[in-house]
């Protein structure tokens, strides 16, 4: 079904055999990868139930569903956030405000004249993230919009106070900090672990509602030529291999955490290569990524995106909108972002609308051997 996602695994365990597979011999459909998927917004359900650390079950409705929404497709359009990003600001305003625009008529009577979800009561705090007009973040009227807050909240250059108060973007190195932590560091609270709480919550929103591409924008999206071959993404005796696909302890928190990708440490400056011809849909600095590139292919009429993460700005030799060849020398290894030292991450994006990537990706162990399984 998604044959290259095999072909990387197959690459990725037992080396680049000759530099290329030929597609056409890729046929176990059992040993497909799964990853997280975009930060493209799907269809919002109406209702999402999930469970917290602490294991108390909670039920968003709609309503809180669609600022997660907001929340979500803010920061997909923000350089440097991410996935990781969302993530922090998911589980911030779970946490401040169960994912509800707050009035707060005491300390602010006209914010009950914004559209609101309720009524707050924690000092003179507003809106989603719970953020104080006082203290800076914005007016009354802008702490009332979902999207502001949002823009608020992720900070950086382009965010609306200008790094006072700081937002995640504004905090060096935040891509180092556990997620609760960072989450802390924004919102500055007296109970500073009570984020962590909600990170499966905000987890399973993100499965929940970034599952798929919404289906008008297929319509517009560049036609891809069919990939005939897979090459390894480094060339041939240049890197040895570390963590692989699947649960691992996190090196910087030592906690048990998925491993999305691939990992090929290799000297900073060794080329990286593209594994199959395709065009160019994201090259730039993201978030713990660091430097990241993002390559689409088609692949038995399907699309499949690779990623290639941890470039220096400097090593990113491709740009947006551009088409690539198999084995094009697209970027140099580095180790910018969330990374140990010099190597290349990587990792194979299928697109499938019908299956929660965490459901598929955590639920499985795909092991060398599962994947060469009747591959000739």
């Amino acid at each position: 079904m998604l044959k290259l996602v095999a072909a990387i695994l197959v690459l990725l365990f037992l080396g680049p055999v000759a530099g290329v597979v030929s597609v056409a011999a890729l046929m176990n459909p059992a040993a497909i990868s799964c990853l997280s998927g975009s930060l493209l917004v799907g269809d919002i359900p109406d209702s999402l139930t999930a469970t917290t650390r602490d294991g108390r079950s909670i039920t968003l409705n709609r309503q809180q569903l669609t600022h997660a929404a907001t929340i979500i497709a803010t920061g997909g359009r923000i350089a440097g956030v991410g996935r990781e990003g969302v993530l922090i600001a998911l589980m911030a305003a779970l946490t401040e405000s169960n994912l509800r625009m707050l009035a707060n008529p005491t300390a602010y009577p006209e914010s009950v004249n914004f559209p609101n979800d309720g009524v707050g009561s924690d000092h003179d705090s507003l809106g989603l993230f719970q953020m104080q007009s006082a203290s800076g973040w914005g007016t009354v009227a802008e702490l009332m919009n979902p999207e502001y807050q949002a823009r608020a909240f992720f900070g950086g250059p382009t965010g609306p106070n200008g790094g006072s108060p700081r937002g995640l973007l504004d905090i060096a190195g935040w891509q180092l900090l556990d997620p609760g932590q960072a989450a802390q560091a924004i919102e500055v609270s007296a109970f500073p672990d009570q984020y962590q709480n909600y990170q499966p919550v905000a987890e399973a929103i993100l499965s929940a509602l970034t599952r798929g591409r919404p289906s008008t924008g297929d319509a517009v999206r560049p036609a891809l030529p069919e990939t005939s071959r897979v090459v390894f993404p480094l060339p041939a005796g240049t890197f040895t291999t570390s963590d692989s696909f699947g649960w691992r302890n996190d090196p910087y928190t030592g906690e048990r955490r998925f491993h999305a990708g691939s990992d090929l440490p290799a000297p900073a400056g060794t080329p990286i290569l593209a594994i199959a011809d395709g065009i160019v849909t994201f090259a730039g600095q993201r978030g713990t990524y660091g430097g990241l590139i993002v390559l689409e292919h088609t692949v038995g009429g399907e699309r499949v995106a690779s990623y290639y993460a941890h470039m220096y700005e400097t090593g990113i030799h491709v740009a947006d909108g551009t088409s690539v060849a198999a084995g094009q020398h697209i970027g140099d290894v580095g180790s910018a972002g969330k990374s140990t030292g010099p190597h290349l991450h990587l990792e194979i994006h299928p697109e499938d609308r019908t299956s929660r990537p965490s459901t598929r990706c955590r639920g499985s162990a795909t092991t060398a051997q599962q994947v060469s399984t009747g591959l000739t």
